[in-house]
């Protein structure tokens, strides 16, 4: 009887079509599309790399830079002979870069110098002031 039920209910229906359809989907697909979001949220410019690597660089436009405007975050690069590859590299940077600032810091929790480690500064400063006080010019009352 539930079997029936299943069949005739739009719902189940739609929950089994939308599970066919993810698991049919290729692997990468929704990180894909949120880069290609990513991407229409920014500004691309592309450059000549200059620098090493000979005529290659020098001559073609292979370098990107990647302006978040959201954000003003700048991701640039000039690694790859190609643009492409340069694109998917900045890419890359801008989501870890955003990833980043995204993620929440854990509080700090404050603890006590224990005192061996404040003995332990006290006498490096100690040291410290004997060595400068060498380096001075002797008193005219000590000759």
């Amino acid at each position: 009887m539930d079997e029936q039920a299943s069949r005739k209910d739009p719902a189940t229906k739609n929950e089994a079509a939308e599970k066919v359809a993810a698991s049919a989907a290729p692997p990468g697909t929704a990180r894909r599309r949120a880069r290609v979001d990513l991407l229409a949220e920014c500004r691309v410019d592309t450059f000549r790399s200059g620098g090493a690597g000979g005529q290659h660089q020098n001559k073609v436009e292979s370098g990107v830079r990647l302006t978040h405007r959201p954000t003003g975050i700048v991701a640039v690069s000039r690694k790859h002979r190609s643009q492409h590859r340069n694109r998917e590299a900045a890419l890359a940077r801008l989501e870890a870069e955003l990833n980043a600032r995204s993620r929440k810091r854990k509080p700090r929790i404050p603890t006590a110098v224990p005192k061996r480690e404040k003995r332990k500064r006290i006498n490096a400063k100690k040291r410290r002031s004997r060595l400068k006080r060498l380096r001075g010019k002797p008193d005219a009352g000590e000759e």
